[in-house]
C-alpha cells in the first residue's frame, strides 16, 4: 500500500469517525432541545394558572372594603339594639315611651 493510498484511508478513517461524534453531539443537542421545549412548556401552563388563580386579588380588595362599611354598621345597630334593652328593662311602659315626645 503506497502512502497516498494509506493517507487517503486514514482520512476517510477519520472523516467517519468526526461523523459519528458530530452526530452523537447533534442528536444529545436535539434531545436537550426537547426537555427544554418541555418544561418551558410546563411553565407556560403553570403561570397560566397562577394568573387565573390571581386575578380576583383586586376584587377582595373590594369586598374587603364593603365587608368593613357592614361591620361598621353592624356595630351601630349592636349599639342601639343595647340601648332599646336597657331602656325597656327600666321602663314600666311610661307614657312617654308608649305614646312617644
Amino acid at each position: 500500500m503506497t502512502t497516498l493510498e494509506m493517507l487517503w484511508l486514514l482520512s476517510i478513517v477519520l472523516m467517519l469517525g468526526v461523523t459519528v461524534v458530530v452526530a452523537y453531539l447533534l442528536v444529545r443537542i436535539w434531545r436537550t432541545a426537547q426537555r427544554i421545549d418541555h418544561v418551558a412548556g410546563q411553565i407556560w401552563t403553570h403561570g397560566k394558572m397562577v394568573a387565573a388563580n390571581t386575578i380576583h386579588i383586586p376584587m377582595l380588595r373590594e369586598t374587603n372594603r364593603l365587608a368593613s362599611g357592614i361591620l361598621d354598621t353592624a356595630a351601630k345597630i349592636n349599639a342601639g339594639a343595647a340601648a332599646i334593652e336597657q331602656h325597656a328593662e327600666g321602663c314600666p311602659g311610661c307614657p312617654r315611651c308608649v305614646i312617644g315626645r
